[in-house]
């Protein structure tokens, strides 16, 4: 959801960018995590792997009962990210410090840029099993302080790749490009494959398969639910098979330059911006307003670094 996964508990700390590397594929397994009532498969970062272009965190929840799913997220801020929610399956409210309310359904996008701060709430609707998953994507140096933003998306481009249809949510593939906005060059696509396909990839970048339903066999290796394949950069392409049908998120980009650090909900450079925003937060000062939501508001310990 825009807000559940927003509870990154890892603080990252900065490191390069990733060397370039054989054009062969390599296997992660993602971590378990919970993110309020839900338990969710924590694909990115990885301890080796902190970035897939700007793609930053991905977390993949369900399918679950609404009773497992819980009420939603409570306010909560961020600061030098775009978050990515993507519905398979549920309905939620967002809502944030911009004025923004906006039901999100399954095959409709929200995409909230946070610039220099922006508050958010994700409170569950109805009764329908929760499937979701959530993504942030790292702004660069020319938009992270910026003007935050919000948009919806509920009309998304599609391509026919043999015997897959992929939904663009972000950037393009093939002849398909979504009109959601990005700062940098990236890709983000869920593919439904109905039994094998040819993706076509971009030489200059570098990819990771995530699959949300089904195993996948990727360059002869399979990748199930709880794991991810990654594609450096070098290829032009990727075959995919799935004989039983399967469901995947696909994201792809130039690997990103910038060393960031992460912690809770924040993409920073150093320590002390995220020490500042957290005290903006926890004193609730004007960077960080909040939103209307039958949820409380989230507060946790400052960083470690600025504890006593």
């Amino acid at each position: 959801m825009s807000g559940p996964a927003t509870i990154a508990d890892d603080a990252i700390e900065p490191v390069a960018a990733a060397s370039p590397h054989p054009a062969t594929v390599e296997l992660f397994d993602s971590r378990e995590a919970v993110v309020g009532a839900l338990t969710v498969q924590r694909a990115l970062p990885q301890r080796t792997r902190r970035t897939v272009g700007a793609w930053c965190f991905l977390d993949h929840a369900g399918p679950v009962s609404s009773a497992e799913a819980g009420a939603g997220i409570g306010p909560h801020p961020h600061i030098g990210l775009q978050t990515v929610t993507w519905v398979l399956s549920g309905e939620f409210l967002h809502r944030d410090s911009l004025g923004s309310e906006q039901l999100i359904r399954p095959g409709e996008l929200n995409l909230m840029t946070a610039g220099h701060g922006i508050v958010h709430a994700e409170e569950r609707i109805g009764t329908s099993p929760t499937h979701i998953a959530q993504l942030w994507v790292a702004q660069p140096a020319a938009t992270r302080d910026g003007a935050p933003a919000f948009e919806h998306h509920d009309d998304l481009p599609r391509v026919e790749l043999d015997d897959a249809v992929a939904t663009v949510l972000v950037g393009q593939l093939g002849d398909a490009r979504s009109p959601a906005r990005r700062d940098t060059d990236h890709v983000g696509a869920d593919v439904a494959l109905r039994g094998g396909a040819t993706i076509p990839l971009r030489a200059t970048d570098e990819h990771v398969i995530v699959p949300l339903e089904g195993v996948i066999e990727a360059d002869g290796r399979a990748v199930g639910p709880a794991r991810l394949a990654y594609f450096p950069p070098g290829r032009d392409e990727v075959e995919l098979r799935a004989p039983d049908g399967a469901r995947l998120l696909l994201l792809g980009g130039i690997p990103f330059e910038e060393r960031i650090l992460m912690w809770w909900n924040y993409v920073a450079r150093t320590r002390e911006e995220i020490t500042e925003a957290h005290a903006a937060w926890t004193s609730r000062r004007d960077r960080f307003g909040i939103p209307p939501s039958k949820l409380s508001s989230i507060d946790v310990p400052p960083p470690p670094w600025a504890r006593d």
